[in-house]
């Protein structure tokens, strides 16, 4: 009996067009079929449309949807493959790994730099090897791309141009293409903790902030008179922030007081967080911040968002961010 594989086609590149204002998502999954099919082997394939977006019109309410939708339908299927946009897709990929945690199959999302439609593009490769992961009958959620399997809840985009679009994050490929085909290693796989449920709930009340010298420490204050419920602050190094002159911290310890999540994490792409080592990173943690350790940004804001869909609770709210969930984090010991 052939396994079954949904496709869904959410727009991006892989499906763009010419047109006069640039390239747009054009092609349906029914004109790309015959195109997936020659790389799907004894699979079969089932496509649906679940939008025709640029990634840049992908936002929170679209990732609850797309949950909602693999949820509903992961029975029928032995994998899913979510086609999408490069530009936002290491967002979409962290969500659904919260949303979709304990999954029972592989949910694997991929894009492409070129259209499939372009005759030197990489869309037939990354489908080839997404479609092949989806079929693994290895659970969780993945991102396929330039032969390389990553973990859902660790990838980034690091280059606009290159095929090699993507790169995991403080954390090993679950699997890579070569002429021995696809090899996964099972150690980097994510764990299953318990019952699979839908979990779409979040808060779109989030904000990244990025320091730089100088920043004026009011902006916390005005984020909070907005409405904001947290704020992910990438600090510099390490993850320390300012105290002297324009004291950043003493801002942060009284949005805190009042309430406000702050989660801090590196700008450094890699290694992460250590707020235990300098004192500008000691004072952080006094004023009562969680930290991001090695998490992504993209990984880092969606889980903000995604805890403060589940509870208003600020002893749970800490709690979440002391549990790795997907394999996001690596919490020290």
């Amino acid at each position: 009996m052939k396994k079954r594989i949904l496709i869904i086609n959410t727009g991006g590149t892989l499906s763009s067009v010419s047109s006069e204002n640039g390239l747009v998502p054009g092609l349906s999954s029914h004109e790309m079929i015959e195109e997936l099919q020659m790389v799907s082997k004894d699979l079969e394939l089932v496509t649906e449309d679940f939008s025709s977006l640029d990634s840049a019109n992908i936002f929170p309410e679209d990732w609850a949807s797309l949950a909602d939708k693999i949820g509903m339908v992961c029975g029928d299927y032995q994998g899913i493959v979510v086609l999408h946009g490069t530009d936002t897709l290491a967002y979409t990929s962290s969500m659904l790994s919260f949303m979709l945690q304990n999954i029972p199959i592989p949910v694997v999302v991929t894009g492409s730099q070129l259209s499939i439609a372009h005759p030197v593009a990489d869309a037939m490769e990354n489908c080839r090897c997404a479609i092949h992961m989806a079929a693994s009958g290895h659970p969780g959620v993945f991102v396929a791309f330039n032969r390389k399997v990553m973990l859902g809840s660790r990838v980034s985009k690091v280059r606009t141009m290159s095929f090699d679009a993507f790169e995991s994050i403080n954390y090993p490929n679950v699997g890579e293409i070569s002429s021995l085909g696809l090899h996964i290693s099972k150690d980097t796989l994510p764990v299953k903790k318990g019952i699979f449920r839908i979990q779409a709930e979040y808060s779109e009340k989030v904000f990244l902030l990025k320091l730089f010298p100088g920043i004026n420490p009011d902006v916390l204050d005005i984020l909070q008179e907005q409405g904001y419920r947290g704020v992910y602050i990438e600090g510099f190094g390490l993850g320390g922030m300012p105290f002297l002159k324009k004291d950043f911290i003493s801002e942060v310890r009284k949005v805190v007081s009042r309430g406000m999540v702050v989660l801090v994490g590196s700008q450094c792409r890699y290694e992460g967080s250590n707020l235990s080592v300098y004192e500008t990173g000691l004072e952080a943690l006094k004023s009562g911040v969680l930290q991001a350790y090695d998490m992504t940004a993209e990984a880092a804001v969606t889980k903000l968002m995604w805890v403060l869909g589940q509870t208003q609770n600020p002893r749970e709210i800490e709690e979440y961010f002391f549990v790795d969930l997907a394999r996001e984090v690596t919490i020290p010991d």
